[in-house]
């Protein structure tokens, strides 16, 4: 069977490539086609992220094994197509780029036969020019909550801990010593 999937990138303007690859193909096969749909040069690190139908993101899988104890995360290559995408798990966020964060909407579109004579993974269809940058992100933070979580009952005096305490200046710095 063939997956067929809209890549969309997250941005204003509409931009996109129909891509067609085969079922037992990995999500690493499916990174490669979506670098060279878009013409990326693919030097860069990228992860899809799982999500539910809002585009909600949730478990990242990396094209590298990135954790503390190399050989125990899984990445891209270990996720075969098939068992990772159906009807009802059609969505998953792609980012390339860490820097620059390019980020597209990848999505299950059909499950088909596959053609006879077709090369897979095939780019299907191309619309839109990729920007010449990664569109800006914004996020969804609430100003006044962002530091909630920091809020205590300390007040400047807490600041000057080291005022009055004569062991820290016998370091033989001058004041402005650089």
């Amino acid at each position: 069977m063939i997956y067929k999937f809209r890549v969309i990138l997250d941005a204003e303007e509409d931009v996109f490539r129909d891509i067609a690859i085969e079922e037992n193909d990995s999500l690493e096969d499916l990174h490669n086609a979506i670098v060279n749909a878009f013409g990326f040069d693919g030097m860069e690190m990228a992860a899809f992220y799982t999500c539910d139908d809002q585009w909600t993101q949730d478990q990242e899988i990396p094209l590298f094994d990135t954790g503390d104890n190399p050989g125990e995360g899984l990445t891209m290559a270990d996720y075969i197509l098939s068992s990772t995408f159906d009807r009802e798990n059609t969505k998953i966020i792609y980012v390339y780029d860490f820097l620059n964060m390019w980020t597209f909407f990848v999505e299950l579109a059909a499950i088909e036969e596959a053609e006879q004579g077709i090369a897979y993974p095939d780019l299907l269809f191309s619309h839109g020019i990729l920007p010449l940058t990664a569109p800006d992100k914004e996020f969804d933070a609430d100003s006044d909550d962002i530091y909630s979580d920091f809020e205590d009952d300390y007040d400047e005096e807490d600041f000057d801990m080291f005022e009055g305490d004569d062991s820290f200046n016998d370091y033989g710095f001058e004041e402005n010593w650089n």
